[in-house]
């Protein structure tokens, strides 16, 4: 199991290219040179990001992109969440069906401990901490 995904880690770096560069609008072309990410990987992952209004894109010759919300606001939680769904640390071996044992397994409820702790880490890191760093 993977807690970041390349879609995931893509998303971080570009949205911190892009913020380091607020002022202007930055197009695909110098994030592709600067982050060595490939082009197709690259538009899919700023399509979603914009459709998920956290970019704004500006079409046409000189056209890119800026953010929509400022970096303290960006969680890494969230964009786990848009490029990974829900995280789950804890999904029992029943999947979707009714667990007989979940009130009292002692498995779900360690894991579910973890999973809040490392839920909770996840929402304190923000786009901002990072480019702090």
């Amino acid at each position: 199991m993977k807690l970041i995904t390349r879609d995931t880690d893509y998303a971080v770096r570009a949205l911190a290219f892009i913020a380091k560069h607020d002022k202007e609008i930055v197009s695909v072309s110098q994030l592709v040179r600067h982050l060595k990410i490939p082009r197709p990987f690259l538009r899919k992952i700023l399509q979603i990001l914009n459709r998920k209004r956290l970019l704004n894109s500006y079409k046409g010759q000189g056209g890119g992109f800026k953010l929509a919300v400022a970096p303290e606001r960006i969680r890494l939680l969230d964009l786990i969440e848009v490029f990974q769904g829900r995280l789950r640390l804890n999904e029992c071996i029943f999947k979707k069906r009714f667990c007989p044992n979940i009130k009292t397994c002692k498995l779900h409820k360690r894991l579910e401990s973890i999973q809040r702790y490392v839920i909770s880490e996840l929402k304190s890191i923000t786009l901002l901490s990072l480019l702090k760093e």
